[in-house]
């Protein structure tokens, strides 16, 4: 065939954002669920890789998942001190829709293992059931295990971009 070129599909990531969260989720207050699911996913997936390295509980061996609220700043926080995130693994699976880290984290297990174990988000989609509610969301993160200088802040308003830096994250009980 003369002129055959295969090529790849462009989008409008921001209309394709909106049309997936308002089509898969027709309750508003779903998100909550969603994001309190990633948060306890993270303690599971801790719990399970201190297993073999009990120093990623960094001293803290209680592992806890948070909901608070500003009613003044209008700002509804979900706080974990689960496994956290490397910079490669925020821009790796928040940046990337659809990317689910906790079926990666399954794939990366035995199959007995993943079989028994009690992980939730295996699409990669839920994090963005935040954008329902949100004009803005916010990660503070750090990977269990790393300095607390390699702390990692992504934030988006869900219209296709969204700004990763470096900050200073300590592991605390918000």
């Amino acid at each position: 065939m003369k002129g055959q070129e295969t090529r790849g599909f462009q989008s409008e990531v921001k209309q394709l954002l909106h049309l997936m969260i308002h089509s898969l989720y027709s309750n508003k207050e779903i998100f909550l669920r969603e994001l309190i699911s990633n948060a306890s996913d993270a303690a599971d997936k801790l719990r399970f890789r201190a297993l073999s390295n009990p120093d990623l509980y960094e001293g803290d061996g209680e592992l806890r998942v948070r909901v608070s609220f500003d009613k003044d700043k209008r700002t509804l926080t979900i706080s974990d001190n689960g496994v956290g995130m490397t910079r490669d693994e925020v821009i790796d699976h928040l940046g990337t829709i659809a990317k689910s880290g906790t079926k990666s984290f399954l794939e990366s297990l035995g199959s007995d293992q993943a079989k028994d174990s009690q992980l939730i988000g295996q699409f990669g989609v839920g994090f963005y059931s935040a954008f329902i509610v949100a004009d803005k969301v916010t990660v503070r993160t750090r990977a269990a295990g790393e300095k607390p200088e390699n702390g990692v802040f992504w934030e988006s308003a869900g219209e296709g971009e969204y700004t990763v830096a470096d900050i200073t994250q300590r592991r605390s009980w918000y």
